[in-house]
């Protein structure tokens, strides 16, 4: 006989009881049990559990036990048997505004009477006391471009009326262009303090002012046009007290007769 087939007639038989037995190992014996010999037995054999159930007697199992030993499960629950407790939604009242009305609230309450004589050493540009559209500050921008902070006065008196300096001084600006379109500029000393006041939208080519010219109060400055960015025609008027602008209004209140 060949020896390959001798080796294999007596090495295949151990083989075959090696591996049946390690098959019932496995199939009976948790693999615990390996790990830790004091671990019962998971499964009875069928002698056992025959003997048992003749008995009247329940066969606890593995699953059964860790069911049995597991703690009550928690059961949450979005009910509540005391409805006061609930949290109830309640909504604000609410109302609208329009636009219009915010506008008047946020600016209607401005007034701007004066009076005048028309004379004097400092006056208003106008020798009588002519309407205000705008005045200094916070405002709604009439227009893209407009500003919506203004620095000064808006007076509406007609388009075409004569406008005068407010006290004597020398002009430092005078030039047709940009968003104040036909402008002056006049430097002042009043009251010991630099004053520059500021005439814009003028009707082109209305000022006879130039650069370096020297008047008085009450002069001829130009007429009320609507040059450069403007909606309508209007004398847009600045102060500036050392290059800083101030509410025109107030400061002419103040110190024009």
């Amino acid at each position: 006989m060949p020896l390959r087939k001798r080796v294999a007639r007596k090495v295949f038989p151990p083989i075959v009881m090696a591996a049946a037995a390690a098959l019932i190992i496995g199939t009976s014996v948790p693999s615990s049990v390996l790990g830790d010999p004091n671990a019962p037995a998971a499964t009875a054999s069928l002698g056992e559990v025959a003997s048992a159930l003749d008995a009247g007697a329940v066969i606890e199992t593995g699953a059964s036990r860790a069911a049995t030993d597991a703690p009550e499960a928690q059961v949450l629950s979005a009910a509540s048997d005391d409805a006061s407790a609930l949290p109830v939604a309640s909504r604000d009242d609410w109302s609208v505004t329009s636009y219009a009305e915010m506008m008047r609230l946020r600016y209607g309450n401005r007034t701007f009477a004066y009076a005048t004589t028309g004379a004097g050493a400092v006056r208003w540009p106008f020798p009588f006391a002519a309407p205000i559209s705008s005045g200094f500050g916070s405002r709604a921008a009439p227009c893209w471009g407009c500003s919506s902070y203004h620095q000064g006065l808006d007076f509406v008196p007609g388009y075409g009326t004569a406008i005068q300096a407010i006290a004597g001084g020398t002009v430092t600006l005078s030039q047709q262009g940009g968003g104040f379109g036909n402008h002056v500029y006049i430097d002042h000393v009043i009251n010991g303090q630099r004053v520059t006041s500021v005439y814009a939208h003028m009707v082109w080519d209305s000022s006879p002012l130039r650069v370096g010219d020297t008047i008085e109060a009450g002069d001829f400055v130009g007429l009320v046009g609507s040059s450069g960015i403007s909606t309508a025609p209007h004398l847009h008027f600045e102060l500036h007290l050392d290059g800083v602008p101030v509410d025109p209004y107030a400061w002419l209140i103040t110190n024009a007769s």
